[in-house]
């Protein structure tokens, strides 16, 4: 019997410092408010096979005139410019080898994007180009712990008049945001990792990824919303910071009408590519 009530506290307590875990910043409602009523084009509103490819000036401009908003990823490069791109390597993209962090602003301007005459553009620009047309999602890129890019990314959006928020894989990117400039609304991507992952990783990779895909570092960020990828909308802690603790859920990436009605069920706000959404669900959202 006395083991049963050890048993049942030491559950209560693991319990309870688990919903602490994964608290999120909570309140803030009315800021958040200001993001509903568009969707978000992820990466622009693009066509990787045409001349608007993903994260080029063009897509941006097209999602902006087509009353989006807009979903976009920054990262470094080699002499500290904050460009717009979306992989850590160039390969895909621009059929280079090597990572963005490789080269310096001049050799990556020459870089075509794709099939078409885009090149990677670099974030000032896009923010000039966008103009506060619409509510813009930063994605901050960054890997491990070199975190120079945020500041660089800050200083720029201080001086941009439009809305927007920050969001990152990397928790360290939020702990920087809630240090320095914790009025700015920053959210937590994740992804099911731990589920991804093969039972031969590293023992260390399989904490880390089971880590990331629980929010378990909610309680050191605080991040105004959580936007995970939608195939995982049943994952318990995405849930509880939703339900319990009435945190924004975004969803990412949606490709088609059906899983944008299927996530409606889960989420607040939607990323979208790959097709155009019917617009007369977010209104209501609103």
């Amino acid at each position: 019997m006395v083991l049963v009530k050890i048993l049942l506290i030491v559950m209560a307590v693991l319990a309870v410092l688990y919903l602490l875990a994964i608290m999120p910043r909570l309140g803030r409602r009315r800021v958040r408010k200001e993001f509903f009523g568009v969707y978000y084009a992820h990466r622009g509103l693009f066509d990787n096979e045409g001349d608007a490819p993903e994260n080029s000036l063009r897509a941006f401009e097209r999602a902006a005139q087509a009353g989006y908003g807009i979903e976009m990823d920054v990262q470094l490069s080699r002499d500290g410019v904050a460009v717009v791109f979306h992989d850590f390597t160039l390969e895909r993209m621009c059929g280079v080898k090597g990572k963005v962090s490789d080269f310096t602003w001049q050799e990556l301007e020459k870089m075509r994007l794709g099939k078409s005459d885009q090149t990677i553009p670099r974030f000032e620009d896009v923010l000039k180009a966008v103009g506060g047309a619409g509510p813009l999602i930063v994605e901050i890129k960054v890997e491990w712990m070199d975190l120079r890019v945020c500041p660089v990314v800050d200083g720029l959006l201080k001086q941009y008049r439009g809305l927007y928020c920050i969001e990152s894989f990397n928790p360290l990117v939020l702990l920087w945001y809630r240090r320095n400039h914790s009025q700015v609304m920053r959210g937590q991507l994740s992804d099911g990792f731990a589920r991804a992952c093969k039972v031969r990783e590293s023992w260390h990779l399989l904490v880390q990824n089971f880590v990331l895909e629980n929010l378990l570092f909610n309680w050191l960020t605080k991040p105004d919303f959580v936007a995970y990828n939608h195939r995982y909308a049943s994952v318990l802690a995405r849930r509880l910071c939703r339900g319990m603790y009435g945190n924004l859920a975004v969803a990412w990436t949606i490709r088609s009408q059906e899983e944008l009605e299927r996530a409606g069920k889960h989420f607040d706000l939607f990323i979208f590519d790959s097709f155009l959404p019917d617009t007369g669900e977010i209104c209501r959202q609103a």
